[in-house]
């Protein structure tokens, strides 16, 4: 049976993402596993900083693993790290350049092994994003390829802040199963490892399946 999964919607170390806490006690974990990759042009240090801060306050650890190029992606070392981690947190902005540098190489198989090994994989923003498979390209209000630690869900991050034209493109585009769920800035979806979905944070989700409106509740998958 796989770990845990939360998609968060962005902003995860604001005051608020209490949720966290509860994650990592879930996991048993006294350390996380912060990869910056989505935000390797984006300042990274600033947010495996405010995950520092903002765990030490429950007394959990960070660990800031570097994986910002496919390069450090392919390195066995932090692949190890990884592996063995109980908690692994993926963040930034950049959904694209997470997905090319994580693809195929073994930092990526490293956190399947782990979620399979039941570790809690967290995803926010980017980091939501390429945890599925379709992911929802930022471009366009389209839709394409995810890494796929969870297929048939896509996630939209940040979700108040988007057009409702786009929005209504992502969901005339969904194929029928495809659960499409827009997350708000510092909320989380979280999968439990049976299967069950439920919300935590201040902020609203939206569920569509096959583009029409659907409860969390009534998902397993």
């Amino acid at each position: 049976m796989s770990g845990t999964l939360a998609l968060v919607g962005g902003d995860p170390f604001s005051d608020v993402c209490t949720f966290n806490r509860e994650l990592a006690e879930g996991a048993g974990a006294d350390e996380v596993v912060v990869l910056p990759t989505a935000a390797a042009f984006e300042h990274p240090d600033r947010l495996t900083d405010a995950a520092t801060a903002h765990f030490a306050a429950f007394g959990v650890g960070v660990r800031a693993l570097r994986v910002l190029t496919r390069a450090d992606a392919m390195d066995a070392a932090n692949a190890d790290v990884i592996a063995a981690a109980r908690f692994v947190y993926l963040v930034g902005p950049a959904a694209l350049h997470a997905r090319s540098a994580l693809k195929q190489t073994p930092a990526w198989d490293a956190i399947v092994t782990a979620w399979a090994n039941g570790a809690t994989i967290a995803g926010s923003d980017a980091g939501a994003q390429v945890l599925c498979d379709p992911m929802v390209d930022d471009r366009g209000g389209a839709f394409t390829v995810g890494l796929g630690l969870i297929d048939r869900v896509a996630v939209v991050p940040r979700h108040e802040t988007w057009h409702a034209d786009a929005l209504h493109r992502l969901r005339q585009l969904s194929n029928a199963d495809l659960v499409l769920i827009g997350v708000d800035t510092s909320t989380a979806v979280i999968r439990s490892p049976e299967g069950d979905w439920s919300a935590a944070g201040p902020g609203s989700v939206d569920v569509r399946l096959g583009g029409e409106p659907a409860e969390l509740s009534g998902l397993s998958r």
